[in-house]
């Protein structure tokens, strides 16, 4: 059991890399911050807005998180209950990435 606990903070904490580097990458092409509106301009730019919306998921919530927390006061329930749906998100998307990763290795 301690196992199958120690691989799935790993695929967490790969999650949410991933989505922190996603999200660093699109606030330095668009100079702002990722959120989850976007205006629909076009269908290439609501399919990148979308996919950007769901790898960098958790890197959004918990930067809302944090900055409600700091600047808006709000509760520390708040940021538990955010950190842990940004924690279960890290973990689905985490498991995405690895899985491409090893499918891009065994091909190699």
């Amino acid at each position: 059991m301690l196992f199958q606990l120690f691989v799935a903070l790993y695929i967490g904490c790969a999650g949410f890399v991933s989505a922190g580097i996603i999200g660093s990458f699109y606030q330095l092409v668009t100079d702002q911050p990722p959120r989850f509106n976007f205006a629909v301009d076009s269908v290439i730019g609501t399919i990148t807005a979308i996919g950007v919306c769901v790898l960098a998921g958790p890197f959004i919530i918990m930067r809302n998180a944090i900055r409600g927390r700091r600047i808006e006061g709000r509760p520390i329930g708040w940021l538990v209950a955010s950190s842990t749906i940004a924690g279960m998100w890290s973990i689905c998307s985490g498991l995405l990435v690895m899985q491409c990763a090893l499918s891009i290795a065994g091909k190699f």
